[in-house]
């Protein structure tokens, strides 16, 4: 695409609806983190994982040790 191309769609997006500048968004992380190989958590995703490390199911002390053991917590 030239930058021109580019320039078109990206207008284009701005006049789309939240949830589709949200999914192309979405995918626009995937593709940059095949690329670079570093991965960016959305919001709604570190919004889960804060519920998860917060969940009565699992004791705390567990869900600490998961997380240390992948190199987040």
């Amino acid at each position: 695409m030239t930058r021109e191309q580019i320039e078109a769609v990206l207008d284009d997006v701005r006049s789309w609806p939240k949830q589709d500048q949200e999914e192309l968004a979405g995918l626009a992380r995937d593709i940059q983190a095949r690329r670079s190989g570093v991965y960016i958590t959305s919001d709604e995703e570190r919004e889960a994982v804060a519920r998860a490390q917060t969940s009565p199911l699992i004791p705390e002390d567990e869900v600490d040790r998961f997380w240390k053991a992948r190199g987040i917590g």
